[in-house]
């Protein structure tokens, strides 16, 4: 791989995607009778592919081969259920219930005694004439008619004994240990599907594509009955992998979506074994000399050994779990990436005070490593000097035409021209609950706040604001819980990867409310698998289009690895020109107006009055409604909870505590008429902030009286 970005680009050329397929193949009589031999009904189904016909060919194998003891078994059950049939009829079982029901046994008695003793004669009678009749025939023609007639009866017999689709047989009391019937059989994929009750007794599925292997498993594509949902098999993921035998870990259950998907059809992956516990990836950038910023960047491999990759440019990122699972190394991942390009500048702080991100100092714009109160200070002034630049940036990128700035949006182009100076900027922030957590009193804008409260509303800030101009935030916690992270932090963050948590709770809170209710629960992965987690991409992406989340396992790479990437990152730069700030021994900053970091942040307006412990979710309607507070007059309830990302019942219940009880009233709709919704007075809302910042001045009054 070249060295030279710029080179790189040149070689770019334009091209049409073809068929490895002859064109003469493609067309004329050949093509419509292809055609006409994929889509006519005349044609069976197994000779319409090859596909089609292997999957016939396989079935039509695994059915002679275990012909031999179907037949048997089938005899065995004729032969049972025919002596039953006759047990029943040569002792008058229907006369003696017909007379038991109609309360007339005892005078009926003699009836049926005789009635027995005459079926019981014409037993004997058949019995005799039967022999005697094979008998001649032997006789007559030897061996052959006796062979003939067992031929037959048993032939007759398997008829009467084979099974019946929904019969329930007998069942042993205890039988022996279930185990998956890896040639995945229609039958026992609807049994499962029945058992882990996604569909009804009655119910059966369409097979869409054959099971088929794909990789070191088992993949196969069904259609659900008619009003069944795809995203209740993914839910119930754990109860269908019961059903099979399976751990969950090795089922992957996803809908299929797009042009050739629906709501109601599933698509169903069964690993052989553990897809997770193999020996950890090497990351694929190690090979790399370079890397562009504005690629998604190799971030692990799915349970199918697939490669998945994360987008950062327009998004962000939040990796939480407790310590030891991994989550240092999932965060180095994507900054090794913006590492290797010369020109994006990056802002490291590590919350940790360790080593994980020492070899970073070589090439950061702003570094900071410790968890005193004067490396959150640090970090607390290069977030402002951030915001100023996101301030510039909207400003300068204003004046730019359309030829250079079509859509308002920072683009490569941009982001490369050291005249315009606005790189591809990424804030990694690792133990960052160190920093939002500190409860130095801090006064901005004319309130009271903590140190910690405001690094969290210039996150947010960046995050929300930052994305759109080239500024990428990645945070990493061990500690993601509702009091670490505030809701109206997460609620911007674009993607989320949680490693092993302790319970579902903060599970959520790093995927989203009620992910777990969706099947993604990452207080459920299995100890040992370590860089294992739960990825829920930005929605912008492809792997966001296709599935909610998935499980995805994070590349690794060592300290040793970690350190070359850096120095070859700090190389780059050097030949690029594009060593700024503490990596070139610069670490004065410019003169900045707070006065307009405030005012962006809505801090110093009535719009946000609140004091810094403001409960949640009360400080995150008024940060998320910022100027609207006062301007808007009703604020629906559903509006709020999506933008907070938070469950519409939990969020009512958490307002109405606050004292904000909502209400119905009626707003515009898009086709100019007037609907009826729930949701909140912004006249209450302030009043509720208003009361809350009356008892916090009182309760600090009460105080320094105190100490007085």
């Amino acid at each position: 791989m070249s060295t030279n970005p710029n080179e790189v680009e040149r070689h770019i050329f334009e091209a049409d995607i073809v068929d490895d397929e002859s064109p003469m193949r493609k067309s004329g009589w050949w093509r419509r009778s292809a055609e006409w031999w994929r889509r006519s009904s005349w044609v069976p189904a197994a000779l319409r592919s090859r596909l089609a016909f292997r999957g016939a060919a396989f079935d039509a194998a695994a059915f002679t081969v275990y012909s031999p003891k179907l037949f048997l078994g089938a005899v065995w059950r004729g032969a049972v259920l025919a002596a039953r049939a006759w047990r029943r009829w040569v002792g008058v079982r229907d006369y003696r219930d017909a007379a038991e029901h109609s309360e007339k046994l005892a005078d009926k008695f003699i009836e049926i005694r005789e009635l027995t003793l005459f079926r019981w004669k014409v037993t004997g009678a058949v019995a005799l004439f039967a022999a005697a009749v094979h008998l001649v025939l032997w006789v007559c023609f030897g061996s052959l008619v006796l062979w003939t007639a067992a031929g037959v009866a048993a032939v007759t017999l398997a008829i009467v004994g084979r099974r019946k689709e929904g019969a329930p047989g007998r069942k042993p009391v205890l039988s022996g240990p279930r185990s998956f019937a890896w040639t995945m059989e229609p039958q026992v994929l609807v049994d499962a599907f029945r058992d882990a009750k996604l569909i009804g007794k009655d119910e059966s599925l369409r097979l869409v594509e054959r099971a088929a292997r794909a990789g070191d498993g088992w993949a196969i594509t069904v259609d659900l009955p008619a009003t069944r949902k795809a995203a209740d098999v993914v839910k119930n993921r754990e109860a269908l992998a019961s059903a099979l035998a399976v751990d969950e870990v090795q089922l992957i259950v996803e809908r299929v979506r797009g042009r050739g998907g629906h709501a109601g059809r599933v698509f169903l992956w069964v690993a052989d074994e553990d897809p997770y516990a193999g020996p950890p990836v090497r990351l694929p950038l190690l090979d790399a000399d370079w890397w562009d910023a504005w690629r998604p960047i190799p971030f692990g491999l799915d349970a199918r050994n697939r490669r998945v990759d994360l987008p950062l440019v327009w998004t962000s990122l939040l990796v939480g779990a407790i310590p030891r699972q991994g989550k240092t190394s999932a965060a180095r991942i994507p900054a090794a990436g913006l590492v290797l390009d010369p020109y994006t500048r990056l802002y490291v702080f590590d919350g940790k005070g360790g080593k994980d991100w020492e070899a970073a100092e070589a090439v950061a714009h702003r570094f900071v490593c410790g968890d005193e109160v004067e490396h959150t200070t640090a970090v607390r002034d290069h977030l402002v000097e951030l915001v100023a630049e996101v301030q510039s940036r909207y400003s300068r990128m204003s004046t730019l035409d359309d030829e250079i700035c079509p859509e308002s949006k920072i683009t490569p182009a941009i982001s490369r021209d050291s005249a315009l100076g606005m790189p591809i900027t990424a804030v990694i922030i690792d133990e960052v609950q160190v920093f939002l957590e500190n409860s130095e009193r801090e006064e901005v804008g004319g309130r009271k706040t903590t140190l910690g409260g405001y690094i969290a509303d210039l996150l947010t800030y960046l995050a929300r604001k930052g994305p759109a101009v080239g500024i990428v935030v990645i945070l990493a916690t061990q500690r993601p819980d509702s009091n670490t992270i505030p809701s109206r932090l997460r609620a911007v963050l674009g993607s989320r990867f949680a490693l092993r948590v302790m319970d579902w709770r903060d599970s959520n809170i790093v995927l989203g409310e009620q992910m777990n209710t969706r099947g993604f629960d990452a207080s459920a992965l299995l100890t040992h698998h370590k860089g294992v987690g739960i990825l829920r991409p930005d929605g912008d992406t492809d792997a966001g289009e296709e599935a909610v989340a998935l499980t995805v396992r994070t590349y690794y790479m060592v300290n040793a690895d970690w350190r070359s990437i850096c120095e070859r990152g700090r190389a780059l730069r050097e030949a690029a020109g594009t060593l700024t700030g503490h990596a070139s021994g610069d670490d004065d900053q410019q003169a900045i107006d707070e006065t307009a970091v405030v005012k962006a942040l809505d801090t110093g307006t009535a719009a946000t009055p609140e004091p810094e412990n403001l409960p949640e979710p009360l400080a995150a309607v008024c940060h998320y409604l910022g100027p609207e507070l006062n301007d808007r007059e009703f604020v629906p309830t559903a509006e709020l909870a999506d933008a907070l990302d938070l469950a519409p019942g939990v969020f009512a219940q958490q307002m109405g505590d606050l004292g904000c009880r909502p209400t119905r009233n009626r707003i515009p709709a898009d086709d100019g008429e007037t609907r009826r919704v729930r949701g909140y007075f912004t006249a209450e809302i302030r009043a509720a902030v208003e009361r809350l910042a009356t008892d916090e001045i009182g309760s600090d009054a009460d105080g320094e009286d105190d100490q007085a």
